[in-house]
């Protein structure tokens, strides 16, 4: 059993990747790429140790309740954390569940010096998305990426690049209303001064 960092959980939404699905934010991230969306998850520091095993019983969770087709695996910088995260795509996917992952490592940064648990994290994904955001090169076409520099790798037969555009052309945001008055948004925030940054997890009081 390996433990995880985890920043952030949703059991289901429509805005981190094809269909409805789970999707887990990692804290801490190297890259600090400007005008991130999630300047709160990089900090390399604890926040809530979960382990992979109690992970997978929330993912059957969300299955049960939501009917999601998959889970979306963002950050931070997932890779970081792959050796656990590799244990609950592998958990994923026995479930029947696709495994999405962004990445600010590319994947031939990933191959040629791979982190602890890159390799089997990487075998448990049916899509990563990777390279670091540049905020200069924000993307106007494709969904789910932030800059035009980040690249599908499709590494099982399970999706193709039709996912890459989403039904009505648009990208996804989606805003969460708490009894207690708080609101988190994810997904695109196309109307934040920091549009072109899609992978948002942002908890606003």
């Amino acid at each position: 059993m390996s433990w995880i960092n985890l920043a952030s959980w949703l059991p289901a939404t429509e805005a981190e990747g094809p269909g409805r699905r789970a999707a887990l934010w990692v804290q801490g991230c190297q890259f600090l790429c400007p005008g991130c969306c999630n300047p709160n998850f990089l900090r390399i520091a604890p926040r809530e140790l979960v382990s992979s095993e109690s992970l997978l019983e929330r993912l059957m969770d969300a299955k049960t309740r939501f009917d999601i087709e998959g889970v979306t695996l963002l950050g931070g910088e997932p890779m970081l954390q792959a050796q656990g995260l590799a244990e609950f795509a592998a958990g994923a996917q026995l479930l029947d569940l696709s495994v999405m992952v962004f990445s600010g490592y590319t994947l031939a940064e990933l191959r040629s010096d791979p982190l602890p648990g890159t390799e089997a994290l990487l075998s448990h994904t049916d899509v990563l998305v990777d390279g670091r955001y540049i905020a200069e090169l924000p993307e106007t076409e494709r969904a789910w990426a932030g800059s035009s520099n980040q690249v599908f790798h499709y590494l099982t037969d399970r999706y193709d690049s039709s996912i890459e555009r989403t039904s009505d052309g648009r990208q996804r945001v989606e805003i969460r209303l708490s009894n207690d008055g708080r609101m988190d948004v994810n997904g695109w925030p196309a109307d934040s001064p920091t549009r072109g940054h899609p992978r948002a997890h942002r908890p606003m009081s």
